[in-house]
């Protein structure tokens, strides 16, 4: 692939991130814009394994950055390992919050950007891989209003969760999302990734991090409240009912009972009709109403309904007479009728 590099977009721990357009592209097969991630011998193993997990993904997932291919380069006598996305125009989430100086985002937008996430996450975790980074820094924020994630250079097989016997602890992802089992246990699976969504869910709606951690504190203070004790993130007051809910069944100290990533897309804070190009920010969910009957719950909520018999109506002089005409010795086969109406 010929390429040439443009402007620096952004830092990752092991690489740069740059625009890219590629030189010759006749066949139409490149977008006209791509981003780069260049890392040096240090770095490399990252993007390998970022390379191979976005590989075993696939394309068939819309809430997953694509992966466009990769190549080596010679810049100023070092070697360079470049791994080709697709260009986010709008940046991440984190960038563009940073610019609402302290202010969250609107819910509807909020629940908008978690149903996004918690697509992606499920494909994902379905794929046998947990992310291990979740943040609003890798949370990518598309042109046409799309939300995917991005960098998969910590990304690991849910099979090899827990860190090997004398590894120690280890510090994988970012602190302000960890999870308690990832500081207790070193275990970095699917359940983690929930807990760090439930993090990015409170920072997107409220402007601040889900932990209240001034820049320059004691990490390890950080580590004993995430692994120690009851102390749950901060939900938000001013967050729907529904919101609180959701963000509850994110933060469960255990990760066997903390909600997963499918089981999540069936809650009725995402549980939403979407707007594709992203344009609106009201998106509440309107019944079809075309084809359904009313029927009254109480005797005197719908006084206009009428109760609706097939064939015509006999008159009965007792309510006997009316009994003994019900009465069959046939027993009904449920199994036929189609018009079940499920209720909650």
């Amino acid at each position: 692939m010929e390429w040439v590099r443009g402007e620096t977009i952004g830092y990752g721990t092991f690489s740069t991130v740059s625009l890219a357009t590629p030189s010759n592209n006749d066949s139409g097969e490149l977008p006209p814009f791509m981003a780069v991630k260049s890392a040096d011998s240090y770095g490399a193993a990252s993007l390998a394994n970022e390379k191979s997990v976005l590989d075993k993904l696939g394309d068939d997932c819309d809430e997953i950055v694509r992966c466009l291919g990769e190549n080596r380069t010679v810049e100023n006598g070092e070697e360079m390992h470049n791994l080709f996305l697709e260009y986010a125009s709008r940046g991440s989430l984190a960038s563009n919050l940073k610019k609402l100086n302290g202010q969250g985002l609107p819910e509807s937008t909020v629940r908008r950007h978690t149903g996004s996430v918690l697509r992606g996450l499920r494909h994902i975790h379905a794929k046998g891989f947990a992310h291990c980074d979740l943040k609003l820094e890798n949370i990518l924020l598309f042109g046409d209003g799309a939300v995917k994630i991005a960098d998969f250079g910590l990304a690991r097989g849910t099979e090899e969760v827990t860190a090997s016997i004398g590894e120690g602890v280890q510090i994988r992802g970012t602190l302000l999302y960890m999870a308690p089992e990832s500081v207790n246990d070193n275990e970095y699976g699917s359940e983690a990734d929930v807990w760090a969504l439930g993090c990015a869910v409170v920072e997107m709606f409220s402007g601040q991090t889900a932990w209240s951690f001034k820049e320059g504190s004691n990490f390890m203070s950080l580590l004993i409240r995430i692994g120690v004790g009851d102390e749950l993130p901060m939900i938000p007051m001013d967050l729907s009912e529904q919101g609180r809910d959701f963000l509850s069944k994110c933060f469960v100290k255990d990760p066997k009972k903390r909600w997963t990533a499918e089981m999540l897309l069936n809650h009725p804070f995402v549980a939403v009709d979407l707007d594709t190009d992203g344009s609106e920010e009201a998106f509440a969910v309107q019944p079809k109403t075309e084809d359904v009957s009313t029927s009254p719950r109480c005797p005197f909520e719908f006084p206009d309904w009428v109760s609706v018999s097939s064939g015509s109506q006999t008159q009965f002089d007792s309510a006997e007479e009316r009994v003994a005409s019900l009465a069959t010795d046939l027993i009904p086969d449920w199994s036929v009728v189609n018009n079940w109406v499920t209720v909650r």
